[in-house]
């Protein structure tokens, strides 16, 4: 990693919360504590003390230093404001900048007990062709990075200033539980002068503008950090006794931490829940909060309220109840008077509820025509005749609403980029995946009834079926087969320790059928479809580990005399084509890198790009093509599947997805020979070198015997007189730099 200029580092040691028990309430008299820093105050469970040691030695509180400049600083990070009843404390962080490898600064903020806010703030790159990471490192298996890039061609005038749109700057929602943290900005020119800059900031805190690209930015942005005490969960510390930090009438919550607790004051109290005197009740009557009629009188009670009617009246006094009047004797009039005024409020709510119900109607019709309902009716239509074809149904909303329990979040099945996907049960018991999409743009929406036709269309066992769609709503929804046993990811991720040779085969059957599925679309569909991101995350298996595609949220379909469409850069870090980065032209061969990178994940079963790896090792497929061109491709196969049974399959499968790494998609094979190679690996009477003098193994396979070298045992040869990688070493592997 390159050196670093300036390092802004806070450490457990510069900011502390105390583990040791409580003492008594009341203040030791030999520690003055300061409530005030200047002109701020400093609430509980913060504090400033002297040096005296006594001071941290029976208490529970965060220390912070104050300057003589009166600002209070934990560590060397100034603090705005702290919230003891919210948990939040809101800081200045520094603005992650890298102008040049001489010029750049990495902030970090490693204290296990302040956590971003997720809901606060946002992650933010601000530059030309930039990226950049936000990185937690919470312990060895729970390592993770969030980020975006953007990359900009073309007229600068398309930036929209005011607005973070993706072009000079984009931002990203911010994961839950990420602490120790670190911030990364990085320029995909390194040579360039330009800088890019990289930042969380609390929500509403900061406005793109064109200037900040060539201009001054800020050195520091405020950022909202949630805090926790102790080490504890509420259990463990409320039977510590002493050690327990939530005082009188308030509560422990450790619902969304993962590290410590927080004290919320009770329902009807106010106040600092870490105070020695805890939270104090709220007088609800005085401060008009209370819901009680107006008729009626409110009594202030303990973390309560009480509501009484007057001498002469009876109920139970409430907002809904009120007061009734007591009487001996009814009078017509006034029951007449009262059965007009009812039968008028019936007529109105009539009225209403029907006038309603149109404009419901209307609006459903205007997201129908909107979403292209007529074109897509017109293109069914066209297809009925045809008993080869599926016809995709267009589904009512009610319909859709019904079968997900009015979108109930428990039936949340997947998350992504493009949208929500729900489980949901039609009226003929079909289990199905409904996909509420976020947005779609209204200049696509003639293009986007075009897939849902194409894509109804496939009928392949290999791809998740499309059954139709719902235009009645402002997004359109999409609803497809109901596949249930999880993904490709899930699969690779929960075999660690159990891989075998029943394993293998059962990986290179999934690498098989998906290669077959891509095949398909490239070639075989009515109109060429391009995946666009194809991922593990996007392979569903089923009962059976039957392979099945999906996510069709980013694909495009490609015109009979076009082979390659310009396109805004969009996929998934670790599977991008490399060339489709540096061009935007997306082509199919972007959907073989991607599948190469899939084929590397099924033999060694690590992810894709990770930063809890060492640096020359971030890159999965980099580093696998590192070890196929030393020799050592052996050590990253997955534990359990190298073996005398698996040995030959496996290194053909590695040189496959060679083939498909390569930085020049020309050079790549297209889907239908990569699905024809590992159809042929597969049967096992088949000879490894059968095709060893086409033009293409030529180009793979060594013809010298003086560099030859060897992958794993070679005492052995196989039945085609063929048993290691000896004759791959001239396999044209890139630095992927």
């Amino acid at each position: 990693m390159k050196m670093m200029k300036h390092v802004l580092t806070v450490t457990a040691l510069t900011m502390v919360v105390g583990i040791v028990a409580l003492a008594a309430d009341s203040e030791p008299k030999t520690c003055n504590e300061i409530r005030t820093c200047g002109d701020a105050d400093i609430p509980y469970p913060f504090g400033i003390y002297n040096n005296n040691p006594d001071c941290f030695s029976g208490r529970r509180l965060i220390k912070l230093n104050c300057t003589d400049k009166f600002k209070i600083l934990a560590g060397n990070i100034p603090v705005l404001n702290i919230n003891p009843s919210a948990s939040q404390i809101e800081v200045l962080l520094t603005v992650s900048r890298y102008c040049g490898k001489d010029d750049n600064n990495i902030p970090k903020l490693t204290i296990s007990s302040y956590t971003i806010s997720s809901k606060d703030n946002k992650f933010l790159t601000v530059g030309n062709n930039s990226f950049g990471y936000l990185n937690t490192y919470r312990d060895g298996n729970h390592n993770y990075s969030t980020g975006c890039l953007t990359r900009s061609f073309g007229d600068p005038r398309s930036i929209d200033n005011g607005t973070c749109s993706g072009i000079g700057c984009c931002q990203v929602d911010i994961p839950p539980q990420m602490r120790h943290i670190s911030i990364e900005a990085e320029n995909f020119n390194r040579s360039s002068k330009s800088c890019s800059y990289s930042f969380v900031v609390k929500n509403g805190n900061y406005t793109f503008s064109s200037t900040h690209l060539s201009q001054g930015f800020p050195k520091k942005l405020p950022v909202i950090f949630d805090w926790t005490i102790g080490k504890e969960n509420c259990t463990s510390a409320k039977n510590n006794g002493a050690n327990y930090g939530c005082k009188n009438n308030s509560k422990c919550d450790d619902k969304d931490t993962d590290y410590g607790y927080r004290c919320k004051c009770n329902p009807g109290y106010k106040g600092n829940p870490y105070h020695p005197i805890g939270c104090t009740d709220i007088n609800e009557c005085d401060n008009h909060t209370h819901k009680c009629h107006t008729k009626a009188k409110c009594t202030n009670t303990d973390g309560n309220y009480t509501c009484s009617c007057p001498k002469g009246s009876s109920g139970d006094g409430t907002l809904n109840g009120g007061c009734q009047r007591n009487a001996n004797r009814i009078v017509l009039p006034t029951v007449l008077g009262a059965g007009a005024v009812f039968i008028v409020l019936f007529v109105m709510i009539i009225f209403y509820l029907i006038n309603q119900k149109r404009k419901l109607t209307k609006l459903k019709e205007k997201f129908y025509k909107q979403n292209g309902g007529s074109i897509l009716e017109q293109k069914l239509s066209q297809r009925q005749d045809s008993s080869s074809s599926q016809i995709a149904h267009i589904f009512k909303e009610n319909e859709l609403r019904k079968a997900t329990n009015n979108f109930d979040e428990s039936l949340i099945i997947g998350r992504g980029g493009f949208g929500t996907v729900f489980k949901g049960e039609l009226k003929d018991n079909r289990i199905v995946a409904i996909k509420k999409s976020k947005s779609i743009d209204e200049n696509q929406i003639e293009q986007f009834i075009n897939e849902v036709d194409v894509v109804s269309r496939i009928n392949h066992r290999n791809v998740v079926k499309l059954l139709g769609c719902c235009l009645e709503t402002e997004v359109p929804l999409l609803v497809y087969e109901f596949v249930s046993n999880g993904t490709l990811s899930d699969f690779i991720r929960t075999e660690i320790g159990k891989v075998n040779n029943v394993s293998w085969k059962t990986r290179l059957k999934i690498a098989a059928e998906v290669a077959g599925a891509l095949s398909y679309l490239h070639s075989a569909a009515s109109i060429p479809i391009i995946h666009r991101d194809v991922k593990s995350d996007n392979i569903l298996l089923d009962e059976t580990n039957t392979a099945k595609v999906s996510d069709f949220g980013a694909s495009r379909l490609v015109p009979l005399d076009q082979i390659e469409i310009a396109t805004m850069v969009q996929g998934t870090f670790g599977y991008l084509d490399p060339e489709y980065m540096q061009t935007s032209q997306l082509t199919q061969k972007s959907d073989v890198y991607s599948f190469g990178v899939v084929l590397v994940e099924l033999l060694t079963g690590e992810k894709p790009f990770s930063f809890g790896r060492a640096e020359d090792r971030r890159s999965l497929a980099m580093h696998f093509l590192s070890c196929l061109k030393n020799d050592s491709v052996h050590e990253v196969i997955h534990d359990g599947m190298w073996n005398e049974e698996n040995k030959q399959e496996i290194k053909e499968v590695a040189v496959l997805a060679a083939k498909c790494l390569r930085l020049r998609g020309e050079e790549r094979p297209s889907m239908k020979k990569v699905a024809t190679e590992l159809e042929r690996i597969m049967d096992k009477h088949s000879c490894i070198n059968e095709d060893i003098n086409d033009e293409e193994s030529r180009y793979l396979l060594h013809e010298s015997s003086s560099s030859s070298y060897e992958l794993g045992d070679s005492s052995k040869q196989g039945d085609c007189g063929y048993d290691s990688l000896k004759n791959l070493v001239l396999i044209k592997l890139d630095d992927g730099r």
